[in-house]
Order: C-alpha cells, then sequence, then structure tokens
C-alpha cells in the first residue's frame, strides 16, 4: 500500500538532495516509522507474556537490527551470516532462535557454541547433537501437523505433506522423549502455516494445534513446554485497497485463548513467541530508483536504474508493490510496464500499471521494500545490489550499506590456486 503519510513528508523533505548525493537506485528505510511499529507490536501483546524474534531474513542489515533489539527484539535467523548479522547487532545466547531446515553441521556446531536456542526442524537433529556430546539444556521443537491441522490448516498450508518444515506431529512425542534422554530439560513448541496473512484466524489456529500438543506431551511424558512459538506470517497490505493487519485483535485473541486454556487445564500458560518480519520493517522502507529509458513497443514501458536484482517479489512470485511518482499528481496518466535493465522479460516492477507519466531522469517510488527486497537479491547477468540508506529521526540520512561494485562481482576470483591433479592408475590395475 502507499507509505504512511508521516513517512512520505519525512521522506519528501530529503528526497532530491538524497537522489543526488548518493546516486539512484537505493533502498531506504524510516527509522521513526521502524521504532513506532516496534512500540506498537510491544503493545499489542502488553498482557501477555511474549518475545517478538524478528526474522533476519526479511532484512539483515545490523543498524536495522540494532533499531530492534532496542525494543527487547529478538532474532531468528537460518544461516551462518544470519547468526553473524544478530550478533552484529549485540545478540547473544536466548536472543537469538536459530529455525533452519536441512542443517548443515558447521551451523549445528555454530548454534551450540553461540548458545542459542534452537528451533530442531527435523528428528536427526537430535542424531547429530548427540554425537556431539554437547546437548542443550533447551530445545524448540517444530511442529509439522499435517492432516492434523484439518481443513482448515490445508487451506492455508495448500498440500500439508508437501512442507519440507517441522516433526510429524504423530512423532512429537517419540522425539521429545528421545531428546529427554540425551539431556534435553525444557523445551518449546513451534508451528507456521505460511505467510503473507492479514486476519488472526491462521494464527490462533496455529496456537490451538500447538497447545493440544503441550497437553498431550504433559499427559504422556510429564514434559511442559514453557513457550509456543507462532512463526511469522503476519502480512502487509501491498495494494491500496487492502486493509492492515489488526495487531491489537490479534494480541487480545490470543491473551484470551491462553487466559481460557489455562483455566480449563489447569497447566500454566506458555510464554509467546513471533518470528515476525514483513509485518515490522517491510512497510518503511522504499526503493528509489530513476527512470533511464522511455520506451514503445507493443506496449509502453518505462525502464528505469533498478532491476529485480534490487527487488525479486515482482518476478517470482507475481508480488504487487504500489509505484509512485513524487510530484506527480497534477500530471496525466498513462498505462507502463515499468522495466529493468536484466536480460529477462520477467524484470518488470509492474505490467500495466496506471502511472503519472513520467520523463528520463524522473524518480520512482516503490513501496514496501523494508523487507524481503534487498536481501533477496542476487547479481546475475552483472546486475548489481544497490546501496541502503537510512532515513533517521532527526531528518539525516544515513547510508548503511554501499552498493556492489565490479570489484565485489569479482571478488571471488581472487582465490589461492588449487587445483587437483588426476591420480595414475597402479601399475598392474586394470
Amino acid at each position: 500500500m502507499p507509505i504512511s503519510a508521516d513517512f512520505e513528508k519525512r521522506l519528501n523533505a530529503v528526497l532530491p538532495r538524497a537522489a543526488e548525493h548518493f546516486g539512484t537506485p537505493f533502498h531506504i528505510y524510516d527509522e521513526q516509522g521502524i521504532e513506532e511499529n516496534c512500540a506498537a507490536f510491544n503493545r499489542a501483546f502488553a498482557d501477555t507474556p511474549y518475545r517478538e524474534y524478528y526474522a533476519v531474513k526479511a532484512n539483515p542489515n545490523p543498524a536495522v537490527l540494532r533499531l530492534l533489539a532496542a525494543h527487547g527484539f529478538g532474532f531468528d535467523c537460518s544461516s551462518l551470516p544470519e547468526l553473524t548479522a544478530a550478533a552484529l547487532a549485540g545478540a547473544v545466547g536466548h536472543d537469538i532462535c536459530f529455525t533452519s531446515n536441512n542443517t548443515s553441521p558447521a551451523e549445528l556446531d555454530a548454534a551450540v557454541r553461540l548458545g542459542v536456542l534452537i528451533n530442531v526442524d527435523d528428528e536427526t537433529v537430535l542424531d547429530k547433537l548427540a554425537a556431539r556430546g554437547e546437548v542443550p539444556d533447551t530445545l524448540c521443537l517444530r511442529v509439522h501437523p499435517g492432516n492434523a491441522a484439518g481443513e482448515a490448516g490445508a487451506s492455508y498450508l495448500g498440500d500439508p505433506q508437501s512442507a519440507k518444515f517441522g516433526i510429524r506431529v504423530d512423532r512429537l512425542s517419540v522425539v521429545c522423549a528421545r531428546a529427554r534422554r540425551i539431556g534435553v530439560e525444557h523445551f518449546g513448541l513451534h508451528m507456521m502455516l505460511g505467510s503473507g496473512y492479514l486476519t488472526p484466524q491462521p494464527f490462533l489456529l496455529s496456537l490451538d494445534l500447538l497447545l493440544e500438543q503441550v497437553e498431550t506431551l504433559h499427559r504422556d511424558l510429564g514434559v511442559l513446554p514453557g513457550f509456543v512459538n507462532l512463526g511469522g506470517g503476519i502480512g502487509i497490505p501491498y495494494r491500496p485497497e487492502e486493509k492492515p493487519f489488526d495487531l491489537p485483535a490479534l494480541g487480545a485473541a490470543v491473551g484470551a485463548r491462553l487466559r481460557d486454556w489455562e483455566l480449563a487445564t489447569g497447566l500454566p500458560r506458555p510464554r509467546l513467541l513471533f518470528e515476525s518480519g514483513r509485518y515490522v520493517t517491510g512497510p518503511h522502507g522504499v526503493l528509489v530508483t530513476r527512470v533511464l529509458n522511455r520506451m514503445s513497443k507493443w506496449r509502453e514501458y518505462v525502464g528505469v536504474d533498478a532491476g529485480m536484482s534490487a527487488l525479486m517479489r515482482p518476478a517470482i512470485y507475481g508480488a504487487y508493490h504500489h509505484i509512485t511518482v513524487p510530484d506527480g499528481s497534477d500530471r496525466r496518466h498513462e498505462v507502463v510496464d515499468v522495466v529493468g535493465s536484466l536480460c529477462e522479460n520477467n524484470d518488470k516492477f509492474a505490467e500495466q500499471r496506471t502511472l503519472p507519466i513520467v520523463t528520463e531522469g524522473d524518480l520512482l517510488l516503490i513501496h514496501d521494500t523494508g523487507a524481503h527486497a534487498h536481501s533477496m537479491g542476487f547479481t546475475y547477468n552483472g546486475r548489481l545490489r544497490p546501496q541502503e540508506l537510512l532515513l533517521r529521526r532527526g531528518g539525516s540520512v544515513e547510508r548503511i550499506r554501499r552498493a556492489e561494485s565490479e570489484n565485489d562481482y569479482f571478488a571471488t576470483l581472487q582465490c589461492r590456486p588449487d587445483v587437483l591433479v588426476p591420480v595414475t592408475d597402479p601399475v598392474g590395475v586394470r
């Protein structure tokens, strides 16, 4: 959806000078908007013991992560560089939840060494932990509900059996018992049914399913999980006509569910965790790009100096991102495709979009790039990833990541020579 009026006002005050000083393209993030959203998140769950573990994959820039850490957020990581990014933001130990899948030995070693909260995606992880001889005293078990979620769950998961994440729910007690035998003392449970949801229902369903498993583990094993993680997946309204997610309503609903469950079961309610990314920073970022060319083919094309290397969601998902033209409100409109320069026909930010008429040199703003934008970038076709800027509360603009250069593109060619020589067959062997 269009960025907030406050963000737009702050951005317009510095945009021409920022574009001239730093050059385009760039992602620019709004410090004030991000911090206000963090505070709103905390208010929504003020009556429920909770913590938000920001999904670092959404925006791994440590300058952004430090803003979130100042509001008490932890970080959800799934790779070695993401663990490093969280550490650069000041996170230690259980400030970090490590939610990986198809986990490598190196990743598991790092997670154990750093003392982070490991979210076990597959029961074979227990074998690897046992083989290391160093088992954390607390583990989170990621649950794959399969058909246990019923028709409602299938509507979110799609084909449940195709999802590669989590421990089968019918194996959960077995896995938990095994974890106890190798030394785990404390447990939590995790489930995520999908992403981009604009209503509370999927999260309430996840909570109900996890609370059922809390009861099962307590009944069968005497284990009482101390927290439940509802994952990420809270969406943002990319289109102007979509309504924002009602986070206070979700906070009230999960609080009521937990209180009712506690009264009904006599068990203490578990702590509530989230790992939202998109909802926290997504609306507070904009990709600023400049028009390079006007082209007329079978359609009218606006070619800009950014491409899918800076924002690939439209290309791979057909995702909508709102586009505006600063100072374009008084112009006539036309229908255009907004395209980058890659040798791929899906290198488009918009197809057949009605926009104010632009000319070469004009700026375009592509909205909602505060999450899953720069972090999903790539360098195909030699099109390099852009810089990132931070609009500070006082109105200053700070570069927090420079644009990639040709030196970066070729840097991995500067490596130690290493040649594997073919082995000659031993004498007499045919």
